[in-house]
């Protein structure tokens, strides 16, 4: 089951100027400003800045499904014939993320709230 999309995570190369940009758009100040991440909310969305996410084999914007069972959605769209790119990982606090590829090269994004 899905809540539908709510956090989209930006890989970035240079941290400070993407703080200055996503600043200037969103008209707030992040909630997380850490060295390995950056996080908004802005009209109930999730906008993240990730510095590492070009390693991570991010080319663009990643859209994250808020799903209940993470390893659930993230077996059932492997199954369907997805290509895993990050397999489910704890960022914090219980917080689940995962990433395929769709069969068009498309990142798909899985997010599971320790409370879902």
């Amino acid at each position: 089951m899905t809540a539908g999309l709510q956090t989209i995570i930006y890989p970035v190369k240079d941290l400070e100027k993407a703080k200055a940009v996503f600043a200037a758009l969103l008209g707030v100040e992040p909630y997380a400003d850490e060295p390995y991440y950056v996080g908004y909310k802005a009209e109930g969305q999730d906008i993240g800045l990730d510095p590492n996410g070009h390693a991570k084999g991010l080319t663009g914007p990643v859209p994250y499904w808020h799903v209940t069972d993470l390893r659930e959605r993230l077996a059932a769209l492997l199954e369907a014939g997805a290509e895993l790119l990050q397999d489910a990982q704890d960022v914090g606090g219980g917080r689940l993320i995962a990433s395929v590829k769709d069969a068009d090269g498309n990142l798909v994004g899985l997010l599971q709230d320790p409370s879902a």
